[in-house]
């Protein structure tokens, strides 16, 4: 995402002309596009973005659970009741 968006940032200062970006050649503006796919073909190949989502996903579980036992008055997981 850093990459993109730094791809992006890089584009509107070339096409505007703006500040030493303008005198760049357009093959190191484009660059961070090419680390972008880069990356994202590493993050899903490697498992890396289903372990980050399923990382997600338990948190979500685990803050849900323990909201529930809060409600009910039994200590959460990490040890603490709330009043009823």
């Amino acid at each position: 995402m850093w990459f993109l968006l730094l791809g992006l940032l890089g584009v509107g200062l070339k096409y505007f002309e703006v500040g030493a970006v303008g005198g760049w050649s357009w093959w190191i503006v484009l660059s961070p596009f090419a680390l972008a796919l880069a990356w994202w073909a590493w993050a899903d190949s490697s498992g890396y973005t289903k372990r980050k989502v399923m990382e997600r996903e338990a948190r979500r579980k685990q803050v849900r659970i323990d909201r529930q036992r809060a409600n009910m008055g039994l200590p959460t997981r990490d040890g603490q009741r709330t009043r009823r």
